[in-house]
């Protein structure tokens, strides 16, 4: 088959600017002697948006690149208009450490900045000529056509709407943290209007009140959009296709993520049904031919049914890339009526107060979500829990039937110099039962987290963030414990490993703390919610839904009041 252009530019009156399409003709792409996926043919269309979904490594975030033009495929082409303006979300977070905030957000459309930059250089002129008025007087029209007096308040709205401060506007990119830098390349992929925006990943490391704000944008917004997230909730509320990388091949179904689930659960069952029939068929078939071939009165009827039987084929399961981990948490013990009670608990850090004065007591029964923006807050709350970090003031007491099972937000230092691998590295963490220090019960329970074959023994420090957050979560299976202590657990992990966490703290019987962005993992796990706003607490029963639909807001009230 020809390879062609990655990327062809088309005159044609169907692809004039507005339209926005995008078509992919036979794409398919060959990475290191691999087929990620092949004779792709699909056409996106403006007004709506499409959630690029796959497990880790099924070639969700290379499709985008082909789709961005930043990667040529091995056959096929992407057609896009020459006259639609294209924003990709930048993934390098130091690209623009020499520019401003401001500068940075423009530079999402590139004519206009160059314009810009080129009508300010004029003017700073000393030999102002008349040459140089004509052409300033052309990049004073090109500039306030593409709405460049408003470029600053443009920017200015998106970044608040992100969570940021306008007073950052003029620091340079360097001064900023990693956080806000995310935030910042996030406005520069939706300013200005682009005809097209592709998003990978935009929710990560986002509160969920930035998620919230970029849902409202992407909704309101008249654009074509393509985005690759594992967040559930971002998915069923923004998409209105759901482009699915899996078995080799990549398909477009209409509907959001939910739909698509039920729809795929659906057609598997479907498929097997069809199956189990068929094999049914088949050996009611084999059997009277075997009884009856040598027959002279049955040996027709045993023709017939060779004859059927060779029409009749079972339909093969293609190889899914997705797979599911197993996450189960089980108590060794019940816990009794007194679980963790916190009383009056200050801590500064980095010369903020981050937890003021913080009391609470935590029941059985409780499964409490830590959210909001002050990611340095919750996490303080943790580690003093966990007695990794003194209060300054206040105190904290568990229940003596309590053990506690404790997720960091940072796991470096289990792997970082672990020359271990990883049946040797999980036996740090077993029990003291014959049955447990086996070599076929680790490699059996690290199979269960997808662990398998040889890669049961590569060295913990070459694993991916993913795998290492498979392997805390293994870790933490083999405690026993009755309290869970998760920050941030999500982070990572692909949807369908995320799923399975999310049914494993569901099912769990015991006390949970946890912090995560991931609105579904927070609605159906939590029944309690907790948020620090400048150090204090808000505390309040009920579900995630409940908290945002009006309780906070009174809550917030009744702290500043």
């Amino acid at each position: 088959m020809r390879s062609a252009p990655a990327l062809a530019f088309c005159e044609n009156e169907a692809f004039k600017k507005g339209t926005a399409m995008i078509t992919v003709n036979d794409v398919s792409l060959n990475f290191s002697g691999q087929t990620l996926f092949k004779h792709v043919d699909l056409k996106f269309v403006p007004g709506n948006c499409y959630g690029i979904i796959g497990a880790n490594g099924a070639g969700k975030t290379t499709f985008l690149r082909i789709l961005s033009g930043d990667l040529e495929p091995t056959t096929g082409e992407v057609v896009i208009s020459k006259d639609d303006r294209m924003s990709v979300l930048k993934q390098d977070h130091f690209q623009y450490d020499a520019y401003t905030v401001l500068d940075t957000v423009i530079l999402g459309n590139q004519h206009l900045y160059d314009v810009m930059k080129e009508k300010d250089a004029l003017y700073e002129k000393e030999d102002f000529s008349d040459a140089d008025g004509v052409r300033a007087s052309e990049l004073e029209a090109e500039f306030a056509e593409m709405g460049g007096w408003e470029a600053e308040s443009d920017v200015s709205r998106l970044i608040q709407g992100l969570g940021l401060s306008n007073d950052i506007l003029y620091s340079e990119m360097s001064t900023l943290t990693a956080k806000e830098k995310v935030k910042v390349l996030l406005a520069q992929a939706l300013f200005g209007k682009p005809d097209i925006i592709l998003l990978d990943e935009p929710t990560n490391h986002l509160d969920i009140q930035a998620i919230e704000w970029l849902e409202d944008f992407i909704m309101d917004c008249e654009s074509l959009i393509i985005v690759v997230s594992h967040d559930r909730h971002f998915l069923n509320t923004v998409c209105t296709s759901i482009v699915d990388v899996d078995y080799g091949q990549i398909k477009m179904y209409v509907g959001n993520y939910e739909f698509w689930y039920q729809s795929s659960q659906l057609m598997q069952r479907m498929i097997k049904d069809q199956n189990k029939k068929k094999e049914e068929k088949i050996k009611e078939l084999q059997d009277f031919i075997s009884r009856f071939s040598a027959n002279k009165s049955k040996s027709k009827q045993a023709t017939a049914r060779r004859k059927l039987l060779d029409k009749l084929t079972v339909e093969e399961m293609p190889a899914s890339s997705r797979r599911y981990p197993f996450v189960g948490f089980t108590m060794d013990r019940e816990p009794g009526k007194e679980i963790l009670t916190v009383e009056g608990l200050s801590k500064t850090v980095d010369g903020r107060k981050v937890l003021d004065n913080v009391s609470f007591r935590v029941n059985k029964g409780d499964k409490i979500a830590f959210v909001g923006e002050d990611e340095i807050a919750k996490t303080t709350l943790f580690k003093i829990l966990m007695e990794e970090l003194e209060p300054d003031e206040g105190t904290f007491k568990w229940g003596t039937t309590i053990t506690t099972s404790y997720f960091p937000l940072d796991n470096s230092a289990f792997f970082n110099d672990c020359d271990l691998n990883l049946v040797d590295w999980l036996g740090q963490y077993t029990g003291d039962s014959a049955d447990e220090n086996t070599e076929s019960f680790k490699r059996s329970f690290l199979g269960r987290m997808l662990f398998s074959g040889d890669d049961v023994f590569k060295p913990v420090k070459v694993l991916s963030g993913g795998e290492k957050v498979r392997c805390m979560l293994s870790r933490m299976m083999l405690f026993g414990s009755n309290v869970l202590i998760l920050d941030q657990p999500t982070n990572h992990l692909d949807l369908e490993s995320i799923t399975a966490v999310n049914n494993g703290l569901i099912d769990f019987k015991g006390v949970v703390l946890f912090a995560s962005h991931d609105h579904e993992f927070v609605q159906t796990v939590a029944n309690r919610i907790m948020e620090f706003v400048d150090g204090k607490l808000i505390d309040k029963m009920g579900t995630y839904d409940e908290y945002i639909g009006g309780i906070r807001e009174e809550m917030l009230a009744r702290l500043n009041g």
